[in-house]
């Protein structure tokens, strides 16, 4: 990011094709990768005729798995207190088990139980009680030789409990009665007291009962609230961020008031990014804090969140991109090439808003691998198109700083690519710690440090913002950065100009600038401004 002031060689001749390559890979795996973090959809699990599973000798449902805090408060409230606050809990709300007609008919009417399905509440560091490993045996469910030693009962899941220890395994049963096709679940709470990731199994060892549905729901809570446990630090992150886009928003309206007669087009395009930062960040706050408070996501929220989020990332990559063109700096317009740069954005904009709208609408188990896949690899090709493209131009307009010894300039651009370049080498290095966290944990055992995943995106955004902010900053030498007629090219006699929004005659543009060019040299020469080297400067220029 700090370039050196002074002089600057003029040796610079980057090569295009080796980076294009470079960053087109790292932008592909790098959205790949951060897309496909595991993501908690809400704290309320729902099940619509969910079937079950097969494994080993037994049938599961995996109901959810959470992180969860140990409860602040341990006595049993009292009819005074509300219920549940400072407390953890799992409560099964309308859970209902329906077998098949086939499987009622076999049963005996007079019979009270005639098929079983558990419940199993575990931790993660207490997978290996379940199933009979500490039996030398890899069966889950109870078998007739297993049972001779009265370590477990036929028809039910293997648990091990140790006597001295009251916070293993959790089970809860549920029979059907006769040949009756449902059986449902009595509403129960279980209150949490050790802090871990926890798994929620249904699980039923009888085959009679292949074919049985469950739906209902399960409610997960928290001692401050029903945001899960992976989720929690994120709405105190988000609050923050909240804070720094507002400082910097204040800081950047300071500037943009004080020299407003000297700012840019480029200007209104990071003002607008600023703004829509800070409408994100504050929409996500509030997002997550009703989410904590109601154990659902609100809709009307969760909409505008995600849409300000697709918004602001659209305009944070055609910010970038037309910086790197040298927009303001070495052309005037963007010409022709306007109408592919809003199809790009457009394009972007749409991927990006279905993408967030479905991980962040839907529950956990309603966004399978393949759909995530259909929806990832259209944001992660655009991703990589603006990344290729942005690299593309900056060496262009590098090259042609260098040919035209515009040495201020010149500075301001490696200073950008310096920035760039960092951001890349930092985005590499974080792939590679997702990968090692992800395949470290597939279980999500680090799931209290699991935020800063994501939370590292969100910064590094941030950074790079406040970098073209301090290099693009509002002044009262707007030749440092801004297009002048001798460092300029020919372009079409009309061109469209990308935050303009209308049609701006070159010719037109050329005699503004020129005559506020001749301003400021008459300026330079009496010496009115004080601005000594740098007008000096934009003079060799």
């Amino acid at each position: 990011m700090n370039g050196h002031r002074g002089s600057v060689p003029c040796d610079l001749n980057p090569n295009p094709k080796g980076f294009k390559v470079t960053i087109f890979t790292v932008g592909l795996i790098l959205h790949l990768s951060s897309h496909f973090i595991v993501q908690v959809g809400a704290s309320i699990h729902e099940y619509q005729n969910e079937p079950f599973s097969r494994r080993s000798n037994s049938f599961f449902f995996h109901g959810g798995s959470e992180g969860l805090y140990a409860s602040r408060v341990r006595h049993i409230p009292s009819p005074q207190d509300k219920p549940f606050i400072g407390k953890s809990f799992i409560r099964f709300e309308s859970i209902t088990f329906q077998r098949t007609a086939e499987s009622a008919e076999k049963q005996n009417e007079m019979q009270q139980r005639t098929g079983l399905v558990e419940a199993i509440i575990v931790r993660v560091k207490d997978r290996t009680k379940i199933g009979g490993s500490y039996l030398n045996s890899e069966a889950i469910c109870c078998t007739p030789d297993l049972a001779k030693n009265g370590s477990c009962k036929v028809g039910e899941v293997i648990i091990h409990q140790e006597p001295d220890k009251l916070d293993g395994p959790i089970r809860i049963q549920t029979f059907f009665e006769g040949k009756n096709r449902e059986a449902k679940m009595v509403l129960e709470t279980i209150e949490i007291n050790s802090t871990g990731m926890y798994y929620l199994y249904f699980m039923f060892c009888d085959p009679e009962l292949v074919g049985t549905l469950i739906s209902g729901r399960t409610v997960w809570k928290n001692p401050d609230g029903y945001l899960p446990g992976k989720m929690t630090p994120l709405m105190t992150f988000f609050g923050l961020m909240s804070l720094a886009y507002i400082v910097l928003g204040l800081l950047w309206f300071i500037r943009f008031v004080r020299y407003w007669k000297n700012v840019i087009q480029l200007h209104y395009h990071i003002t607008a990014v600023i703004g829509l930062g800070m409408c994100e960040m504050a929409l996500w706050y509030f997002e997550y804090a009703n989410f904590n408070s109601t154990g659902s996501r609100p809709m009307g929220i969760t909409v505008w969140a995600v849409s300000f989020s697709a918004t602001k990332k659209t305009f944070s990559r055609l910010l970038l991109l037309v910086v790197s063109m040298g927009y303001g700096v070495v052309r005037p317009t963007l010409g022709n090439i306007t109408s592919k740069i809003l199809l790009l954005g457009v394009s972007y904009f749409a991927a990006s808003e279905a993408l967030e709208l479905v991980e962040h609408l839907g529950n956990i188990n309603d966004f399978s691998g393949k759909t995530r896949l259909f929806l990832v690899l259209p944001v992660a090709l655009l991703d990589a198109c603006f990344i290729l493209w942005i690299f593309s131009s900056l060496s262009k307009t590098l090259e042609k700083l260098q040919i035209r010894r515009s040495v201020a300039k010149l500075e301001l651009y490696r200073k950008f690519t310096n920035s760039l370049a960092i951001s890349v080498l930092l985005s590499v290095a974080w792939i590679g710690y997702e990968l090692y966290f992800n395949a470290s944990d597939p279980l999500s055992g680090l799931w209290r440090s699991a935020w800063i995943i994501p939370a590292f995106w969100t910064c590094l955004a941030f950074i790079l913002l406040v970098v073209i902010c301090v290099l693009w900053d509002p002044s009262h030498n707007p030749t440092r950065y801004a297009y002048s007629e001798e460092t300029g090219e020919d372009f079409e006699e009309e061109a469209i100009s990308l935050t303009g929004g209308g049609i701006m005659v070159a010719g037109d543009l050329a005699t503004k600038l020129e005559r506020k060019e001749r301003k400021v040299s008459i300026a330079a020469d009496h010496h009115v401004f004080g601005l000594g080297e740098d007008l000096e400067e934009d003079k060799r220029e």
